[in-house]
Protein backbone atom coordinates (compact mmCIF):
# COMPACT_ATOMS: atom_id res chain seq x y z
CA UNK A 1 0.00 0.00 0.00
CA UNK A 2 1.39 3.39 -1.05
CA UNK A 3 1.46 6.48 1.14
CA UNK A 4 -1.79 7.82 -0.36
CA UNK A 5 -3.46 4.46 0.27
CA UNK A 6 -2.35 4.58 3.91
CA UNK A 7 -3.62 8.17 4.20
CA UNK A 8 -6.99 7.14 2.74
CA UNK A 9 -7.17 4.22 5.20
CA UNK A 10 -6.47 6.63 8.07
CA UNK A 11 -9.26 8.90 6.79
CA UNK A 12 -11.65 5.91 6.76
CA UNK A 13 -10.73 5.22 10.42
CA UNK A 14 -11.27 8.90 11.28
CA UNK A 15 -14.65 8.87 9.51
CA UNK A 16 -15.61 5.65 11.32
CA UNK A 17 -14.91 7.27 14.70
CA UNK A 18 -16.91 10.36 13.71
CA UNK A 19 -19.79 8.01 12.94
CA UNK A 20 -19.31 6.48 16.40
CA UNK A 21 -19.45 9.95 18.00
CA UNK A 22 -23.24 10.09 17.54
CA UNK A 23 -23.66 6.98 19.69
CA UNK A 24 -21.27 8.41 22.30
CA UNK A 25 -23.31 11.64 22.35
CA UNK A 26 -26.54 9.74 23.04
CA UNK A 27 -24.79 7.79 25.81
CA UNK A 28 -23.48 11.01 27.37
CA UNK A 29 -26.92 12.63 27.32
CA UNK A 30 -28.31 9.86 29.52
CA UNK A 31 -26.75 11.40 32.65
CA UNK A 32 -25.45 14.86 31.64
CA UNK A 33 -26.81 18.05 30.10
CA UNK A 34 -25.92 19.33 26.63
CA UNK A 35 -23.40 22.10 27.41
CA UNK A 36 -21.76 19.90 30.05
CA UNK A 37 -21.13 17.17 27.47
CA UNK A 38 -19.71 19.66 24.95
CA UNK A 39 -17.47 21.26 27.59
CA UNK A 40 -16.00 17.94 28.74
CA UNK A 41 -15.57 16.68 25.17
CA UNK A 42 -13.72 19.77 23.94
CA UNK A 43 -11.62 20.36 27.06
CA UNK A 44 -10.43 16.73 27.12
CA UNK A 45 -9.67 16.94 23.38
CA UNK A 46 -7.79 20.25 23.84
CA UNK A 47 -5.67 18.82 26.65
CA UNK A 48 -4.94 15.54 24.83
CA UNK A 49 -3.96 17.23 21.54
CA UNK A 50 -2.19 20.05 23.37
CA UNK A 51 0.08 17.63 25.24
CA UNK A 52 1.14 16.02 21.96
CA UNK A 53 1.72 19.33 20.15
CA UNK A 54 2.67 21.52 23.11
CA UNK A 55 5.69 22.99 21.27
CA UNK A 56 3.39 24.38 18.60
CA UNK A 57 0.62 25.74 20.80
CA UNK A 58 3.01 27.76 23.01
CA UNK A 59 4.21 29.66 19.91
CA UNK A 60 0.72 30.77 18.88
CA UNK A 61 0.19 34.32 17.57
CA UNK A 62 -2.73 36.73 17.95
CA UNK A 63 -4.13 36.07 14.46
CA UNK A 64 -4.30 32.33 15.08
CA UNK A 65 -6.09 32.90 18.39
CA UNK A 66 -8.58 35.29 16.74
CA UNK A 67 -9.45 32.84 13.96
CA UNK A 68 -9.57 29.92 16.42
CA UNK A 69 -11.96 31.86 18.67
CA UNK A 70 -14.34 32.42 15.74
CA UNK A 71 -14.16 28.80 14.56
CA UNK A 72 -14.35 27.51 18.11
CA UNK A 73 -17.66 29.30 18.53
CA UNK A 74 -19.06 27.70 15.37
CA UNK A 75 -17.71 24.32 16.47
CA UNK A 76 -19.42 24.74 19.84
CA UNK A 77 -22.71 25.59 18.08
CA UNK A 78 -22.43 22.50 15.85
CA UNK A 79 -21.70 20.17 18.80
CA UNK A 80 -24.43 21.69 20.98
CA UNK A 81 -27.10 21.65 18.26
CA UNK A 82 -26.19 18.05 17.37
CA UNK A 83 -26.75 17.02 20.98
CA UNK A 84 -30.01 18.96 21.26
CA UNK A 85 -31.20 17.36 18.02
CA UNK A 86 -30.29 13.86 19.22
CA UNK A 87 -32.70 14.29 22.14
CA UNK A 88 -35.64 14.03 19.71
CA UNK A 89 -34.32 12.31 16.58
CA UNK A 90 -32.46 9.11 15.82
CA UNK A 91 -28.70 8.73 15.45
CA UNK A 92 -29.20 7.48 11.88
CA UNK A 93 -31.26 10.52 10.89
CA UNK A 94 -28.76 12.88 12.53
CA UNK A 95 -25.85 11.29 10.65
CA UNK A 96 -27.50 11.65 7.25
CA UNK A 97 -28.85 15.15 7.89
CA UNK A 98 -25.43 16.42 9.03
CA UNK A 99 -23.95 15.08 5.78
CA UNK A 100 -25.91 17.91 4.11
CA UNK A 101 -22.67 19.89 4.42
CA UNK A 102 -21.30 18.09 1.33
CA UNK A 103 -24.03 19.78 -0.73
CA UNK A 104 -24.42 23.02 1.25
CA UNK A 105 -20.77 24.05 0.81
CA UNK A 106 -20.93 24.20 -3.03
CA UNK A 107 -24.28 26.02 -2.80
CA UNK A 108 -22.79 28.71 -0.56
CA UNK A 109 -19.71 28.87 -2.78
CA UNK A 110 -21.96 29.56 -5.77
CA UNK A 111 -23.60 32.47 -3.94
CA UNK A 112 -20.23 33.88 -2.91
CA UNK A 113 -18.91 33.61 -6.46
CA UNK A 114 -22.24 34.98 -7.82
CA UNK A 115 -22.91 32.13 -10.23
CA UNK A 116 -25.46 29.36 -10.50
CA UNK A 117 -24.57 25.87 -9.20
CA UNK A 118 -23.42 23.40 -11.85
CA UNK A 119 -25.78 20.73 -13.22
CA UNK A 120 -24.08 18.07 -11.08
CA UNK A 121 -24.43 20.13 -7.89
CA UNK A 122 -28.06 20.95 -8.78
CA UNK A 123 -28.74 17.22 -9.23
CA UNK A 124 -27.02 16.53 -5.90
CA UNK A 125 -29.18 19.18 -4.20
CA UNK A 126 -32.38 17.60 -5.55
CA UNK A 127 -31.30 14.10 -4.46
CA UNK A 128 -30.35 15.34 -1.01
CA UNK A 129 -33.61 17.23 -0.48
CA UNK A 130 -35.62 14.16 -1.54
CA UNK A 131 -33.60 12.05 0.90
CA UNK A 132 -34.08 14.54 3.75
CA UNK A 133 -37.83 14.67 3.09
CA UNK A 134 -38.13 10.88 3.16
CA UNK A 135 -36.09 10.64 6.37
CA UNK A 136 -37.74 13.40 8.33
CA UNK A 137 -41.45 13.51 7.46
CA UNK A 138 -43.72 11.43 9.66
CA UNK A 139 -47.13 10.58 8.21
CA UNK A 140 -47.72 14.16 7.06
CA UNK A 141 -45.59 17.03 5.85
CA UNK A 142 -44.24 17.79 9.32
CA UNK A 143 -40.74 17.56 10.73
CA UNK A 144 -39.47 16.49 14.12
CA UNK A 145 -37.81 19.22 16.16
CA UNK A 146 -34.59 17.21 16.32
CA UNK A 147 -34.36 16.90 12.54
CA UNK A 148 -34.69 20.69 12.13
CA UNK A 149 -32.10 21.38 14.84
CA UNK A 150 -29.59 18.97 13.25
CA UNK A 151 -30.22 20.61 9.85
CA UNK A 152 -29.31 23.98 11.43
CA UNK A 153 -26.15 22.31 12.79
CA UNK A 154 -25.30 21.21 9.24
CA UNK A 155 -25.82 24.79 8.06
CA UNK A 156 -23.45 26.11 10.75
CA UNK A 157 -20.89 23.41 9.95
CA UNK A 158 -20.97 24.43 6.27
CA UNK A 159 -20.17 28.02 7.28
CA UNK A 160 -17.40 26.65 9.51
CA UNK A 161 -15.88 24.73 6.58
CA UNK A 162 -16.02 27.73 4.24
CA UNK A 163 -14.30 29.95 6.80
CA UNK A 164 -11.79 27.20 7.53
CA UNK A 165 -10.62 27.07 3.91
CA UNK A 166 -9.85 30.79 4.15
CA UNK A 167 -8.39 30.93 7.67
CA UNK A 168 -6.01 27.98 7.27
CA UNK A 169 -4.12 29.83 4.52
CA UNK A 170 -2.91 32.40 7.06
CA UNK A 171 -2.15 30.38 10.19
CA UNK A 172 -0.26 27.33 11.44
CA UNK A 173 -2.88 24.60 11.06
CA UNK A 174 -2.07 22.37 14.07
CA UNK A 175 -2.17 25.05 16.78
CA UNK A 176 -5.14 26.70 15.04
CA UNK A 177 -7.13 23.46 15.21
CA UNK A 178 -6.19 22.71 18.82
CA UNK A 179 -7.16 26.18 20.02
CA UNK A 180 -10.52 25.81 18.26
CA UNK A 181 -11.25 22.89 20.56
CA UNK A 182 -10.08 24.93 23.55
CA UNK A 183 -12.34 27.87 22.72
CA UNK A 184 -15.30 25.58 22.03
CA UNK A 185 -14.76 23.99 25.45
CA UNK A 186 -14.50 27.41 27.09
CA UNK A 187 -17.78 28.66 25.56
CA UNK A 188 -19.53 25.44 26.60
CA UNK A 189 -18.10 25.64 30.13
CA UNK A 190 -19.37 29.22 30.58
CA UNK A 191 -22.88 28.21 29.48
CA UNK A 192 -22.73 25.13 31.70
CA UNK A 193 -22.19 27.36 34.74
CA UNK A 194 -24.95 29.76 33.63
CA UNK A 195 -27.69 27.32 32.57
CA UNK A 196 -26.73 23.91 33.99
CA UNK A 197 -25.00 22.32 36.95
CA UNK A 198 -21.42 21.29 36.07
CA UNK A 199 -20.91 17.58 36.74
CA UNK A 200 -18.46 14.84 35.94
CA UNK A 201 -19.69 11.54 34.48
CA UNK A 202 -21.34 9.45 37.20
CA UNK A 203 -21.55 6.08 35.44
CA UNK A 204 -19.18 3.82 33.53
CA UNK A 205 -21.23 4.37 30.35
CA UNK A 206 -21.00 8.16 30.73
CA UNK A 207 -17.22 8.00 31.27
CA UNK A 208 -16.81 5.82 28.17
CA UNK A 209 -18.91 8.30 26.18
CA UNK A 210 -17.01 11.40 27.32
CA UNK A 211 -13.52 9.89 26.99
CA UNK A 212 -14.52 8.45 23.62
CA UNK A 213 -15.79 11.83 22.42
CA UNK A 214 -12.80 13.74 23.75
CA UNK A 215 -9.84 11.47 23.05
CA UNK A 216 -10.98 9.34 20.10
CA UNK A 217 -13.62 11.36 18.23
CA UNK A 218 -12.01 14.77 18.70
CA UNK A 219 -8.27 14.68 19.57
CA UNK A 220 -7.37 11.55 17.56
CA UNK A 221 -9.67 12.42 14.65
CA UNK A 222 -8.32 15.96 14.46
CA UNK A 223 -4.69 14.77 14.45
CA UNK A 224 -5.47 11.89 12.08
CA UNK A 225 -7.25 14.14 9.59
CA UNK A 226 -4.46 16.73 9.73
CA UNK A 227 -1.81 14.09 9.00
CA UNK A 228 -3.81 12.23 6.34
CA UNK A 229 -4.81 15.32 4.35
CA UNK A 230 -1.13 16.04 3.68
CA UNK A 231 -0.92 12.86 1.59
CA UNK A 232 -4.32 12.52 -0.09
CA UNK A 233 -6.57 14.71 -2.23
CA UNK A 234 -9.48 16.83 -1.02
CA UNK A 235 -11.76 14.83 -3.31
CA UNK A 236 -10.76 11.49 -1.81
CA UNK A 237 -11.30 13.03 1.61
CA UNK A 238 -14.78 14.22 0.64
CA UNK A 239 -15.76 10.85 -0.79
CA UNK A 240 -14.56 9.07 2.36
CA UNK A 241 -16.47 11.53 4.56
CA UNK A 242 -19.64 10.44 2.73
CA UNK A 243 -19.32 7.16 4.68
CA UNK A 244 -19.91 8.93 8.02
CA UNK A 245 -23.72 8.54 8.14
CA UNK A 246 -23.38 4.85 7.24
CA UNK A 247 -21.00 4.31 10.16
CA UNK A 248 -23.34 6.36 12.39
CA UNK A 249 -26.30 4.11 11.53
CA UNK A 250 -24.22 0.94 11.91
CA UNK A 251 -22.91 1.83 15.40
CA UNK A 252 -26.37 2.99 16.52
CA UNK A 253 -27.74 -0.40 15.53
CA UNK A 254 -24.90 -2.26 17.28
CA UNK A 255 -24.73 -0.34 20.57
CA UNK A 256 -28.05 1.39 21.25
CA UNK A 257 -30.45 -0.85 19.39
CA UNK A 258 -31.64 1.46 16.62
CA UNK A 259 -33.28 -0.42 13.77
CA UNK A 260 -32.67 -0.04 10.04
CA UNK A 261 -35.94 1.02 8.41
CA UNK A 262 -37.07 1.21 4.78
CA UNK A 263 -37.29 5.00 5.14
CA UNK A 264 -33.68 5.10 6.33
CA UNK A 265 -32.46 2.93 3.45
CA UNK A 266 -34.31 4.90 0.76
CA UNK A 267 -33.73 8.39 2.20
CA UNK A 268 -30.11 7.63 3.05
CA UNK A 269 -29.48 6.29 -0.46
CA UNK A 270 -30.71 9.53 -2.03
CA UNK A 271 -28.42 11.56 0.24
CA UNK A 272 -25.40 9.35 -0.49
CA UNK A 273 -26.04 9.60 -4.23
CA UNK A 274 -26.20 13.39 -3.93
CA UNK A 275 -22.96 13.46 -1.93
CA UNK A 276 -21.13 11.22 -4.39
CA UNK A 277 -22.29 13.22 -7.44
CA UNK A 278 -21.11 16.47 -5.82
CA UNK A 279 -17.71 14.97 -4.98
CA UNK A 280 -17.19 13.24 -8.34
CA UNK A 281 -17.87 16.48 -10.19
CA UNK A 282 -15.18 18.12 -8.07
CA UNK A 283 -12.80 15.29 -9.01
CA UNK A 284 -13.57 15.84 -12.72
CA UNK A 285 -12.87 19.58 -12.42
CA UNK A 286 -9.55 18.96 -10.67
CA UNK A 287 -8.48 16.50 -13.38
CA UNK A 288 -9.43 18.99 -16.10
CA UNK A 289 -7.38 21.74 -14.43
CA UNK A 290 -4.37 19.42 -14.04
CA UNK A 291 -4.65 18.39 -17.70
CA UNK A 292 -4.68 22.04 -18.80
CA UNK A 293 -1.67 22.84 -16.60
CA UNK A 294 0.17 19.83 -18.03
CA UNK A 295 -0.56 20.89 -21.61
CA UNK A 296 0.62 24.45 -20.89
CA UNK A 297 3.85 23.08 -19.41
CA UNK A 298 4.47 21.00 -22.57
CA UNK A 299 3.86 23.94 -24.91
Amino acid sequence: MGIQGKANLLMVIVTMFWGLSYTFMVMGLETMAVYNVVALRCIIAFLAAGIIFYKRIIKVDAKTLKYAAIQGFLLFIVFALSLIGLETTSVSNAGFILSLTVVLVPIFSSFIEKKLPSKAVSFAIICTMIGITILTTHGSVSFQKGDIVVAIAALCYSIYLLLNSSFTKNVESISYGIYQLGFAGLYALILTFIFETPTLPSTTTAWIAIIGLGVICSAFCFIGQTVAQQYTSATHTGLIFSLEPIFAAMFAMMFIGEGITIKLLIGGSFILIGNLVAQLEHLHVLRFIKKQDHEKAIH
